[in-house]
């Protein structure tokens, strides 16, 4: 069981299914089961992940005062998420559409607000610097003294960077200097995605890189253990929403990696948690706890405990 601080968004999340993306226009589209809204957050999603792993989880974000802290606990959850850093400064929480098809194409909405304008209190953090073994961070604003916060204290430090693209690089830089964990999604790369992981490694020194790839699969790069590798997709369950599961591979990633160090078999077991999510409508539902996870390893490779 590992104990992660986990900070970044919590917004509202509206997923519509269309039949294709980008939409053609029509005055009204009428479809049963096709609109879901809840809470929702790169930050937040990899929270519950981590939670339904087992892991101890304190989860620090920023929401506003139209909506209530114990919303992040809905009722009939199987897990709660502890909210005793969860602050409401704004007046209104970030808002997200998505619109996603059959071929896991999405196009993304979003409205954070003020979030870039608030300053999130350290002070808070420093009774978590010791208890922690890992950070895990989104890119957002109000996250970037976390970042500096984990170099200083020496704690490992996961960042979801998500998409990226050059122009945004100096704005990633404190995340990117302080990471030794990223995540990248391709959906915006220009470049050859070996390249650059390569690039971004040798620049920053980092230890381990994943890129999510949607229905390619990831590409993973370890460092210390010198490969690069693309890692295909595995099949658990229909396909019924992809949105969100980037977050879920990067927390069952993060999970079985501070507990084994072994990358390889972390990236695996992540394959299959994510796999099983995109099963269920809505970013934070469809996660396995472990038992659930050695069920389907076994049921998939036939290999039992962690010997993927």
């Amino acid at each position: 069981m590992g104990k992660f601080v986990v900070a970044g968004i919590t917004q509202v999340e509206t997923i519509v299914r269309v039949d294709k993306v980008p939409i053609t226009y029509a005055p009204l589209t009428t479809q049963v089961n096709s609109i879901y809204t809840g809470l929702g957050g790169d930050a937040y999603n990899e929270s519950l992940a981590l939670r339904w792993l087992g892991d101890e989880v304190e989860f620090m974000s920023i929401i506003g005062r139209d909506r209530s802290v114990d919303e992040l606990n809905p009722p009939g959850n199987k897990i709660q998420l502890s909210t005793n850093y969860v602050v409401q400064m704004m007046e209104e929480t970030p808002n997200c559409v998505i619109l996603y098809d059959k071929d896991r194409q999405k196009q993304i909405f979003e409205d954070i607000k003020d979030l870039r304008d608030k300053v999130y209190d350290m002070s808070m953090f420093a009774p978590l610097a010791g208890w922690a073994d890992m950070m895990v961070l989104a890119n957002a604003n109000f996250c970037r003294p976390f970042a500096i916060a984990a170099a200083e204290h020496g704690k490992k430090l996961a960042v979801n960077i998500r998409n990226f693209c050059r122009e945004k690089e100096k704005y990633n830089r404190d995340f990117l200097d302080a990471a030794s964990i990223l995540y990248f999604s391709d959906d915006q790369l220009e470049e050859d995605p070996y390249d650059f992981i390569r690039g971004i490694s040798k620049t920053y020194g980092t230890e381990i890189i994943i890129m999510g790839r949607g229905s390619k699969g990831v590409i993973l790069f370890d460092k210390k253990g010198e490969f690069i590798a693309d890692y295909k997709t595995v099949k658990t369950n229909e396909i019924v929403n992809t949105v969100g599961a980037g977050n879920a591979l990067f927390a069952c990633f993060l999970h079985y990696y501070q507990e084994t160090g072994d990358s390889v078999n972390a990236i695996k077991n992540a394959l299959l948690f994510s796999s099983y999510k995109i099963g269920y409508m809505g970013t934070s539902n469809g996660f396995m706890t472990t038992e659930q996870m050695d069920q389907w390893r076994n049921l998939i490779w036939g290999i039992r405990d962690n010997g993927l």
